[in-house]
């Protein structure tokens, strides 16, 4: 390198040092990155000023050192082969500045996010700046903030987690951006601007970090009080324990300030409003499970929320102008047209057992088959019917035998004894009929997990609070209405068409055109566009599970629990 280069005023760091700790620093994470820009600013440039030519020796060991450091990296090592190996955020100008601030920026409000700012390798990053004295050792933090970059933009755009490694049930397929087009997009666009496109565009994701940031702030002030000391409370007892559940709502933002010590009227309407909120019957009777849901606390809360923003990163997809929300944990299924539900029916998913929960992933719907037939599941076929046949052949009489030929197979004919659930060789089925498991319509979006949409003739069940009870697909209270809603961009006679089909007696397939994207996901934590946050039980355990993973990612929710 010249020397008269290498002895002058270190600009690039100067730089970084004025507009960083001056700007961003009130903002920065904490001691770790602080001393960061502080480093930048006492490390000697090694690069030449752009403009002046290059000493030879100098280039060739910047690019040996980047070729060396993205060796294991296709993309990043690709990457700079094509630019010809020049730096993009350790040389001296300003659009280099202008990227290191922007990432700087951005990284001191992952946490907004509940990012895992510890996966970051913040302490690792500084020992690297403060050891730098060399093009080769300037060459390996070029590619180290290029792969925070990535991993960054990759976390915050497509999640932390790979959703099916924590939870098999969630067969969801995440969108991944290309790290290569991330590369080249953020070289061509303004840096801030472009890191803050990453996020989610869709609009519960703000309202969800708007969410997360309020219960800190409240967490810090002491978060909702001392808990309700009683496992019940009801309009008119009075006492403490009232006045505990009059505080909390009060703090919850459920209710003015009252001194009342009566289980009143405010207090009964106060407590509507949180059952409604929390999924629960809105009684405005302080039952066990009001009692419980009132209780939990801010830490609590945020964990829900902070998972909440995970899954609507994986989510980070078009949903369609018009697309089906089937959220399990609140046992309902929504059609939502342009951001607004238009259509709404109670729905029971998938019990609480291993192999019978409610998976969660998107797909199209194609078409409803009304006076359906019952296909029963190989798995409930062997395991449940078969050991009832063979006791008695006559028993589930309700079910067909259907051989591999698609053929109606009488019993008489079949000698049950000589088959096992390895060898049984029919299929069975029931019949279109009123009492049919499936009811008299199911709604159709193929997929490799046997889950639909359908009827049922159970219908007492849409009165439970908790409605976990099938093996899996998920039944409507409401299934004509939901086909009427469905076929009225298609027909003019939606609810006439329908009917007239459904009284044949036949199966038949209506395709729905175009096709809608039906969703099924899992949300604990609702943020709607008005109104209070919404939050649900963790019905599966999944969200535990997933928080537990986000904690060994490096995610963070510490404090007081309120």
């Amino acid at each position: 390198m010249n020397p008269a280069a290498a002895a002058t005023p270190p600009a690039m760091f100067a730089l970084v040092s004025r507009s960083c700790i001056s700007r961003f620093a009130p903002r920065l994470l904490g001691p770790a990155l602080l001393a960061f820009t502080l480093l930048l600013a006492t490390l000697p440039a090694t690069l030449p000023a752009p403009g002046r030519a290059a000493e030879p020796s100098a280039i060739p060991a910047f690019a040996q050192a980047v070729a060396e450091a993205a060796a294991q990296d296709e993309e990043i090592a690709a990457f700079y082969r094509d630019n010809g190996y020049r730096p993009v955020w350790t040389d001296t100008g300003e659009l280099a500045r202008e990227r290191r601030e922007a990432l700087f920026n951005a990284l001191a409000r992952a946490g907004d996010h509940g990012l895992p700012v510890a996966s970051y390798g913040l302490e690792a990053l500084e020992a690297q700046l403060r050891d730098i004295s060399s093009p080769r050792q300037q060459g390996r933090v070029e590619v180290e903030l290029s792969r925070l970059f990535l991993l960054y933009a990759r976390q915050l755009t497509s999640g932390v987690l790979v959703p099916r490694e924590v939870v098999p049930d969630i067969v969801r397929e995440v969108p991944l951006r290309d790290r290569r087009a991330l590369l080249d997009e953020f070289l061509a666009a303004d840096p801030a601007r472009y890191l803050r496109s990453l996020a989610p565009e869709a609009p519960e994701y703000a309202r969800l970090m708007g969410e997360k940031l309020r219960l800190e702030r409240l967490r810090a002030r002491g978060g909702w009080g001392a808990k309700v000391p009683a496992d019940s409370l009801r309009p008119g007892q009075s006492g403490q324990a009232v006045v505990a559940l009059r505080n909390r709502l009060i703090a919850m933002g459920y209710m003015e300030r009252s001194a009342t010590r009566t289980y009143d009227a405010a207090l009964q309407r106060a407590v509507q409003a949180f059952q409604a909120d929390h999924g629960l019957e809105p009684d405005g009777v302080a039952g066990k499970s009001t009692i419980r849901a009132i209780n939990v606390g801010i830490d609590k809360r945020l964990a829900s929320i902070i998972v909440a923003l995970e899954r609507e990163r994986w989510m980070n997809i078009e949903r369609g102008k018009r697309h089906i929300w089937v959220n399990l944990t609140d046992f309902t299924a929504k059609i939502v047209d342009d951001g607004k539900v238009t259509f709404e029916t109670r729905s029971v998913i998938g019990m609480n057992a291993s192999d019978r929960r409610s998976p969660e992933f998107s797909d199209m719907m194609e078409y409803m088959e009304v006076n359906p037939y019952w296909n029963v599941p190989r798995s409930i076929a062997t395991k449940e019917y078969l050991p009832r046949m063979l006791e008695n052949p006559a028993a589930a009489g309700h079910l067909q035998l259907v051989d591999g030929a698609g053929r109606v197979v009488p019993r008489s004919a079949v000698d049950f004894s000589q088959y096992t659930p390895a060898n049984f060789p029919f299929d069975l089925r029931q019949a279109p009929s009123r009492s049919n498991a499936l009811g008299l319509v199911k709604f159709m979006f193929p997929n490799p997990y046997n889950i639909y949409l359908h009827d049922t003739p159970s219908k007492s069940l849409f009165q439970r609070e908790v409605r976990a009870f099938s093996h899996g697909c998920i039944r409507l209270q409401r299934p004509f209405d939901f086909a009427y809603a469905l076929l009225a961009p298609q027909s003019d006679d939606p609810e006439g068409e329908f009917q007239r089909v459904l009284r044949s007696g036949k199966n038949t397939r209506i395709d729905i055109v175009p096709n809608v994207p039906v969703h099924l996901v899992y949300r604990t934590a609702i943020m709607p566009a008005t109104g209070r946050a919404q939050y649900r039980n963790d019905i599966y355990g999944r969200d535990a599970r997933i928080f537990a993973a986000l904690q060994a990612a490096g995610v963070e929710v510490g404090g007081l629990e309120g």
